[in-house]
């Protein structure tokens, strides 16, 4: 079992910067993959970007690529989301997820432990 928590949300202008953490709880922060998702009113949570265990690998969304960046620190069980050029239609609720396993994934169902979301807000 682990649990997570995000920070690190906000409001932020358009073309402005934020940076994302999710915090795990447990010794075995290392044996997860993990991933970022995000849901905007009225849609489905979508995928934003995903990292393996050690941080070698790591995969993204057309919609973010060269924009955002996930990092991890196994030393802290901390993952991160460096999100830059921030767009209005990045609006939603950022969720962090975790899974045993070490391919990278973009699939919400792949994930087994959700952290509560925290709100991203862009203004144009």
């Amino acid at each position: 079992q682990v649990q997570l928590v995000e920070s690190g949300g906000g409001l932020v202008q358009a073309g402005g910067s934020l940076r994302l953490s999710c915090t795990a709880s447990g010794r075995t922060f290392s044996s997860y993959r993990m991933g970022w998702f995000r849901q905007a009113p009225g849609k489905e949570r979508e995928f934003v970007a995903a990292i393996n265990r050690s941080g070698g690998s790591t995969y993204y969304a057309d919609s973010v690529k060269g924009r955002f960046t996930i990092s991890r620190d196994n030393a802290k069980n901390t993952v991160y989301l460096q999100m830059n050029s921030l767009k209005p239609e990045d609006t939603g609720v950022y969720y962090c997820a975790a899974s045993v396993g070490n391919i990278v994934e973009r699939t919400p169902r792949r994930y087994d432990y959700w952290g509560q979301g925290t709100q991203v807000t862009v203004s144009s």
